[in-house]
């Protein structure tokens, strides 16, 4: 899948389980490991991890297997690396202390 697609796709599978704030964030040139990061909000741990595993199996029916994921065992925070595309799933609270959008933008 190129990356716009795999981008659209991961969109609309966070879309699909009710992630809130879907912000999708050019970071090619400033990081070496990915092009976006697309970052969203759940309502809980387990809204956040449900999230999170929703994205992994409907990647991997799609024949994209993700390098790794990280985080689903606490839940306030996951994250699902595509290669190109990082995808982190957070709790509100995680969202606000780290504020990733205002570091990488």
């Amino acid at each position: 899948m190129q990356l716009d697609a795999l981008s659209a796709f991961v969109v609309d599978k966070l879309d699909d389980m009710k992630g809130r704030d879907i912000t999708v964030l050019d970071i090619e040139e400033k990081a070496s490991f990915a092009s976006q990061m697309i970052i969203c909000s759940g309502n809980s741990n387990r809204h956040v991890k449900s999230i999170a595993d929703h994205v992994v199996i409907e990647c991997r029916a799609q024949g994209h297997e993700p390098l790794g994921t990280e985080g689903n065992d606490v839940g306030e925070w996951s994250l699902v690396d595509l290669g190109d595309i990082i995808v982190h799933v957070m709790t509100d609270e995680m969202r606000d202390r780290y504020q990733l959008e205002q570091l990488w933008s």
